[in-house]
Parts: C-alpha cells; structure tokens; sequence
C-alpha cells in the first residue's frame, strides 16, 4: 500500500512542479512589464476633464493620453490612431504622430449624451489602430495596452 502511495505522490509531483515552475518565470499579473525591445505605443489614460450643458445636453471632454513605452522611437511613416467604440459602434478616429521613446502626446474627445442620463451608464471603448506598418511588429512590440475603457 505504502508503495502504491508513494507511485501516486511521485506522479503528481512530476506534473506539478513544471507547471510551478514555470509560474515564477512568469511575471505576475499586475507587475510593471520590462519595456519591449521596440517602440511600444499605449493608450495610458483617458478621464473626464471637463463637462457643459446646453440644458439640454451634456458635453464629456475626455483627456487622452497615448505614450511611446517602448525602448525605441517610431518612424516617421508609422500611420496609427486611436478608435473610438460605445457598445461596439465607432464613434470616431484621431490620428497620432510617430512617437519618439518616452514621448507622450494627448489630445481631447467631446462625447455628448442627455442630461437625463445617469452618472456612470456610458462607457466608451479606446483602441490604438496601427495601419502602416501593415504589421507592427517593431512599431508596436506590445498590443497588450492598445486598448483602454472610460465609464463617465
């Protein structure tokens, strides 16, 4: 019996300890990621800056904010933007510029919506579009923060 345990425990062991094994090589969820070898566009922000009302509606000015992360600059041909989606519907596009390592650039969106609408019920989708080059690749080395919700 006690080697019937012990054939168990040992098959057991040889399929867990890989896999934990290869959990800490992993970088935890969460934890601030080594920037890529390339250029690596963000979108890092989006908020409310501002709001006004016609009585009628209200008008949301969001900040945007998208920065180069990356270890490396873009080129000069880069074509990109960001889209902007409610409920799977783009609402629009704003085209960025080629960003240098480190540099951020920022702009602003004006979403209207009633004055009846409750705080909290409209969410906007922000995804960063690469269109030249056709592929990324070095242009955008980590498509893991090409996208950004906002709930106002």
């Amino acid at each position: 019996m006690n080697m019937l345990l012990t054939v168990g425990f040992r098959r057991v062991l040889s399929l867990l300890l890989p896999a934990a094994a290869f959990a800490l090589v992993l970088p935890a969820a969460g934890t601030a990621a080594v920037p890529c070898a390339g250029a690596d566009p963000a979108i890092v922000s989006a908020r409310v800056q501002g709001t006004n009302s016609d009585g009628r509606v209200n008008r949301y000015s969001l900040a945007i904010r998208v920065a180069n992360l990356g270890r490396a600059n873009q080129p000069s041909n880069v074509l990109q933007s960001v889209e902007i989606y409610q409920n799977d519907i783009k609402l629009d596009t704003k085209g960025l510029p080629p960003l240098r390592h480190g540099q951020a650039f920022s702009f602003t969106y004006v979403f209207q919506r009633s004055i009846d609408a409750g705080e909290g019920t409209s969410t906007l989708a922000l995804k960063l579009v690469m269109r030249q080059p056709s592929a990324p690749g070095k242009q955008d080395c980590n498509a893991g923060n090409d996208s950004y919700t906002v709930t106002f």
